[in-house]
């Protein structure tokens, strides 16, 4: 069975640089490879993009390497959402405020309230946060 799930960009780099994964990542990674859809506000693109290229940059992965990453995730099945930048200054803001996270975690919280999907993250608070407002976690 295919399930959707929010994933934030804890899990997509973890889905790239070995030094990043665990259980988890492995696990949503052949979900995602079986074509479970992927649920991502728009800045997700944007916060691996920048995550891979500072590794890069810090000599942690090499160009090549994450020109190879890059490939997998744009084979993979992700859902952009299309109503984060519409609810950032509203609902994103007020959960970010709410549980104490960056506008970036509270956009992931958010879309996974929204659309009844569990989240998979690695980021503590975002988990924290996530139990408080009765999401489930991957």
């Amino acid at each position: 069975m295919i399930d959707s799930f929010v994933a934030d960009s804890s899990i997509g780099i973890g889905w790239i640089h070995p030094g990043q994964s665990n259980a988890l990542t492995h696990r949503l990674l052949e979900k995602a490879k079986g074509g479970a859809p992927i649920h991502v506000p728009s800045l997700w693109h944007l916060e691996i993009s920048n995550a891979l290229l500072v590794f890069v940059r810090r000599k942690l992965m090499t160009d090549s390497q994450r020109s190879v990453g890059l490939a997998l995730l744009s084979q993979l099945r992700v859902m952009t959402d299309g109503e984060t930048h519409r609810i950032a200054f509203s609902t994103i803001s007020e959960l970010a405020d709410r549980y104490t996270l960056s506008a970036y975690d509270a956009a992931y919280l958010e879309l996974s309230r929204r659309k009844s999907l569990p989240l998979a993250t690695r980021d503590e608070a975002l988990k924290v946060a996530a139990g408080k407002a009765g999401i489930r976690l991957f």
